[in-house]
């Protein structure tokens, strides 16, 4: 007799969020441990899985001890789970997972010493390395260091978020009590000092962990004193914080609270295993932490520091190929941005495409005589943006600039800060949005005079941020249209982000909160409709992450129905498919390789005239009901087929770098049949760039026919030569 099968919205339906988001970082440790990426790019993987745990306690970790703390029994989200069930979940995960990652680190340092990349220890180094380490501890690390003892007169210091400390066991000469102090490792400072060529050949990159130059030389701390132990440790405090809706200053209230999120309380002590036990003891104590919170590491602390191995100059053969991006066809040879978008909707696909046309269009519009205003979403961006300076730059000229900047984007609150400061010093009209929704959209409108003296709006739609520095590791899509009911939709966005206004209704533009949950419900729902009717139906989508309970229903309901649904989610999903009566035509895979994934697109078969819409949200309660998101459909028949054919399939039949998530929550790698060649869809994708810089160097482009007529034709012929 089969199984029943059980209500849509029971919870042994739905994968707990944190126990998903740690299963994405055991992919990205896969990468570390995979023997076919380069050495290099292992030791980039080792400290991105340590990164990405970091913000995890900071941010999850610490959200679900609050919850503890409050008495809630009752979890959140379609698992229902109990946050301390959690919470004892996460940290044996936690402790498995860093096991790991010492393994992985282990196995790693004896390959990358024979090509010439070495970390030493302390029982490692020769007499020439103490006698220079010694030099340059007094000239370069002592006058910064500042020993604390910790007694009744001296309480417990209080330690930054994420810093790194060597606590000090000691006593005085004849007296039997032990003493404790603490010595923090400048978090100013390299993570590593590299030593010396004149100590270790030249052909040898020699790193040595900063807080071994101290520990060699505590005695100068603490002079006339007898050592008795240390103990390096890192502490990892709460760092999530929520706004007051009454709140009258939001950058001023966000200030205080990023002074505060520093002095958080801690959630994680990371301490080296062979502590002495008395230290460990002691730390927990003085943070009010449980031996549940503590993780003990087998050997170098803050991993996150291999970042400074892996940017070392040279050693080329252990890294991935440099890959450079390759322009976007229909911008070369263009007179300028405007003559190509007046014409067609354009689409470019980053990192493989460059992002440098979407840089160009801001940079432009700055400079253009022509360009009346210029309207833009800021969420994340680089520390030196030029979109920024464009911005700037703009309105010293006197044109309207408006720049909608997200203050609350976590962990870049206090650059955001900087930026806004800098544009309003520049006369830029900056607005920060909603308090209660965070502005994630990725938005921009310019306004034109044409030489044709039609005022024209030209928009930039994308799923990824104005960041030019993450468009180089992020994969993304970017596009560019002139038409007037993007442009409708786009202006009345502004409008509702900078003024008073109820949502509007748009023309293309599918928004959130407003609209966009019961969208995508109804997108889902038809596609089951259809099935049952005998039309065709299917769902494709992919995306950076599933939770939000009502999609999930959606999906089973067209599971149930027997549409096809592939879903390529990178990171953290709900939904568990194959399960029997509910999902078994529903695949979930993840890919994870040497570029982010993080483009967003939707595919709704729609009886056999297919809809294909790209965007910032993601299938999450927050980009749904807790932000300000933007999807939208590309028509563009060229357009639509390569999003089809290109980004969505390749990502769907990856069989290298692609994981198959199983009923039971757990993903295993999908692997070519029997015979067949692998397929790395970034690999593919790098490759279709290649082929398309072929073909432009081979057949070099005139500027695109413009609706101006021949005349204008030739005036843009002319200025460009």
């Amino acid at each position: 007799m089969p199984a029943e099968v059980p209500a849509l919205d029971d919870p042994s339906l739905y994968i707990n969020r944190e126990l998903s988001w740690l299963e994405f970082n055991r992919r990205v440790l896969e990468e570390a441990q995979d023997p076919t990426v380069p050495l290099l790019e292992r030791v980039k993987f080792l400290a991105i899985f340590s990164s990405n745990l970091d913000e995890f306690f900071m941010v999850r970790v610490g959200g679900l001890r609050q919850k503890v703390e409050a008495g809630l029994t009752r979890g959140t989200g379609g698992d229902r789970m109990p946050p301390a069930e959690v919470l004892a979940r996460v940290g044996d995960t936690v402790r498995e997972l860093v096991a790991d990652q010492y393994r992985c680190l282990q196995g790693l340092l004896p390959g990358l010493a024979d090509e010439g990349v070495v970390i030493r220890y302390q029982r490692e180094l020769t007499d020439a390395h103490r006698k220079t380490l010694r030099r340059l501890f007094h000239a370069d690390f002592f006058p910064v260091l500042t020993p604390l003892a910790v007694d009744p007169g001296h309480p417990f210091p209080h330690l930054l978020n994420k810093s790194l400390n060597l606590a000090v066991l000691l006593r005085r000469p004849g007296d039997d009590n032990p003493l404790m102090a603490v010595v923090q490792v400048p978090g100013a400072l390299s993570r590593f000092v590299q030593l010396d060529p004149l100590v270790s050949p030249a052909t040898t990159a020699v790193f040595l962990p900063l807080e071994t130059v101290i520990r060699l030389h505590l005695g100068d701390l603490f002079p006339g004193m007898e050592l008795l132990g240390t103990a390096a440790f890192r502490v990892t405090r709460d760092s999530e914080f929520e706004l007051d809706e009454d709140v009258e200053d939001i950058m001023r209230a966000i200030e205080e609270n990023v002074k505060q999120r520093r002095r958080g309380e801690a959630v994680r002590l990371e301490i080296e295993a062979d502590a002495p036990p008395e230290v460990e003891q002691f730390l927990m104590q003085s943070l009010d932490l449980t031996p549940a919170d503590i993780t003990r590491c087998p050997g170098l602390l803050d991993l996150t520091g291999l970042f400074q191995v892996y940017g070392l100059p040279g050693f080329g053969e252990l890294r991935d190929p440099p890959m450079v991006p390759v322009p976007v066809p229909a911008f070369v040879n263009a007179p300028s941005p405007w003559a190509v978008i007046r014409t067609r909707d354009v689409l470019a696909h980053h990192p493989y495409e460059s992002f440098k046309p979407v840089v160009d269009f801001i940079e432009a519009a700055a400079d253009d005589d022509r360009v009346l205003a210029i309207k833009q979403t800021l969420y994340r961006t680089s520390s030196d943006s030029p979109i920024v300076r464009a911005l700037q730059r703009a309105a010293d000229r006197g044109k309207q600039v408006t720049a909608v900047i997200e203050l609350k984007a976590r962990l870049d609150e206090e650059r955001n800060i900087l930026w806004a400061k800098a544009l309003e010093k520049s006369g830029v009209h900056v607005v920060y949005g909603f308090v209660g929704l965070k502005t994630h959209c990725k938005v921009a409108l310019v306004v034109r005079r044409d030489e044709d003296n039609t005022l024209r709006r030209y928009v930039h739609l994308g799923t990824g941020n104005y960041n030019p520095q993450t468009a180089r590791i992020y994969t993304d899509v970017g596009f560019f249209t002139a038409r007037p009911d993007f442009a409708d939709d786009v202006t009345l966005l502004f409008n509702h982000l900078t003024g008073y206004a109820e949502p509007p209704q748009y023309k293309k533009l599918v928004v959130a909160p407003s609209r966009m949950m019961a969208f995508m419900v109804e997108r889902i729902d038809r596609e089951t409709a259809n099935k049952q009717a005998g039309k065709p139906a299917r769902v494709r989508a992919k995306v950076n992450g599933l939770l939000e309970p009502k999609v999930v229903m959606a999906l089973y309901r067209a599971g149930q129905a027997g549409v096809q649904v592939d879903i390529v989610c990178r990171g953290v999903c709900g939904l568990r498919p194959g399960v029997p009566g509910v999902s078994e035509s529903i695949r979930v895979t993840s890919v994870v390789d040497r570029f982010l994934e993080h483009s967003r697109i939707f595919y709704f078969e729609n009886a056999g005239d297919p809809e294909v819409y790209i965007g910032s949200a993601d299938w999450m309660d927050r980009n749904l009901v807790r932000r300000v998101e933007v999807v939208f459909p590309v028509e563009q028949a060229d357009l639509k087929a390569r999003l089809i054919d290109e980004v969505l399939t390749l990502s769907e039949k990856d069989t290298v770098k692609a994981w198959q998530l199983l009923p039971d929550g757990r993903y295993e790698r999908v692997k070519p049949a029997d015979g067949k060649p692998g397929l790395r869809s970034q690999h593919r994708y790098l490759a279709l760039a290649a082929e398309s810089e072929k073909r432009l160097t081979a057949q070099p482009q005139e500027p695109p026919p413009t609706p101006d007529g021949p005349k204008l034709a030739r005036r843009a012929r002319g200025k460009r030569g």
